[in-house]
């Protein structure tokens, strides 16, 4: 038995080595059509289910992102009225503060003005009376001083130089002796 090169070389219509068997192509498309058929029925819908769960999921935090990005925004915006709120109350309590001061320097400088005017009419009228006194003094002390000038004239003769001279001499120093003693 002898084979031949005919008979190992294929035929032209099986020539395509590329092209399987007829049988082989019906036999993978039977397997593929079960196996698309299994996917669509039992893989897909669990795979949606999957995907619309995590998609809910996603969607439900993002709600609840944008709620709390709301609420913190209100809150926020609540903290900042607030803020201004304080600060305006902050800037009246100052005013009224240095219009309180203002008006209590007024009046400490109206009281300061009024004890000084009192004192300086207190001892004008006490440099007054002392004056007056001082007067009284003097005019009563200088009396006494000519009567003893008087006194002294009179017991002694004027006519003579010497004696004129020593009686005022005698007088001046009996000026200093009463000036020392008191």
């Amino acid at each position: 038995m002898t084979i031949g090169i005919h008979e190992m070389m294929p035929t032209a219509a099986s020539a395509n080595p590329l092209l399987p068997a007829v049988a082989d192509i019906v036999w993978s498309a039977v397997v593929f059509a079960i196996l698309l058929v299994f996917f669509w029925v039992k893989v897909l819908p669990n795979f949606k289910a999957n995907i619309d769960a995590r998609t809910e999921a996603i969607e439900g935090r993002l709600a609840l992102a944008e709620k709390a990005q709301a609420e913190a925004a209100a809150k926020t915006a609540n903290i900042e009225a607030e803020q201004a709120e304080a600060r305006a109350e902050a800037a009246q309590i100052r005013e009224a503060a240095r219009a309180e001061g203002a008006a209590i320097l007024a009046e400490l400088k109206e009281q300061a003005s009024l004890e000084a005017a009192r004192m300086t009419e207190t001892a004008k009228k006490q440099i007054e009376s002392e004056r007056q006194a001082a007067i009284i003094s003097l005019r009563a002390e200088v009396g006494s001083l000519a009567l003893d000038l008087a006194s002294t004239v009179v017991q002694q003769n004027l006519k003579e130089d010497k004696n004129a001279s020593s009686m005022v001499a005698g007088f001046l120093a009996d000026l200093e002796k009463d000036s020392k003693k008191n």
